[in-house]
């Protein structure tokens, strides 16, 4: 069987196009996975699992489909839906993972996750993930008006923009010592995640011993997907 793994979607109502092609995935090979992961940023912004958007019900509602036919369905955070909650991850049908799970795909043993945690040299970003993965500024964010919330999303989705257009590719990478580093804490030599919106297959050593790295694109211009089975993995695109 086959496990299929995808990430940044980033969906939003305003890109009707990304939309269309998760829901056909979700309605056709997905169903025949032995499971899905979503390694983060499922959606552009997230402001709570009380979001009454009927767009969010939408998505829900497909995802649900899919683990209600048998696939199982998992969900791991990324720096743009970090505030996914339980209640949500019932609705929609998957669990909730940590930053980082290990998983025995037949003979292989992967480290997968979403890997914004990796990229160490944006000390800028480093320290808003810190903030927002506080489960204190968790609790106060939620508590407050859900207009209120909308609002501060937009904000700082704006401010990420601006952030963005200042810096190199280079610092929005991932960091090599941090990947080294991951690998050795885990005990493992292959890692998939995303985040970056750079896909390919890095070939490197750590310590004397072949790794792999492992990256999904973005969703923006065609999908991006990889699936593993028996034979090993595939890192392929999904046209439109």
């Amino acid at each position: 069987m086959t496990t299929l793994f995808i990430s940044d979607l980033h969906l939003e109502p305003a890109r009707s196009d990304i939309t269309a092609q998760l829901l056909s995935f979700l309605a056709g090979e997905a169903r025949d996975a032995e499971a899905l992961y979503i390694l983060g940023d499922l959606f552009e912004v997230w402001v709570g699992d009380d979001d009454d958007d009927p767009f969010v019900d939408q998505i829900g509602a497909a995802l649900r489909a899919v683990s209600d036919s048998g696939v199982n369905c998992f969900f791991t955070h990324g720096n743009r839906d970090f505030l996914i909650g339980e209640a949500y991850a019932a609705r929609a049908g998957f669990d909730l993972l940590s930053d980082w799970t290990r998983l025995e795909l037949g003979s292989e043993t992967v480290l997968v996750g979403h890997g914004d945690d990796l990229c160490t040299d944006d000390t800028d970003y480093m320290a808003f993930r810190r903030m927002v993965r506080d489960p204190q500024w968790q609790l106060n964010m939620l508590g407050l008006p859900l207009a209120q919330r909308r609002q501060l999303a937009v904000s700082a989705r704006q401010q990420s923009q601006a952030n963005t257009a200042n810096k190199t590719i280079e610092i929005m990478d991932v960091n090599a010592s941090a990947v080294a580093q991951l690998l050795r804490d885990h005990d493992v030599n292959q890692l998939l995640h995303g985040h970056t919106h750079r896909p390919a297959i890095h070939r490197f050593s750590v310590d004397g011993k072949d790794a792999t790295r492992i990256v999904l694109g973005d969703w923006y211009e065609q999908g991006s997907i990889v699936r593993w089975d028996e034979t090993g993995y595939q890192l392929e695109q999904l046209t439109r």
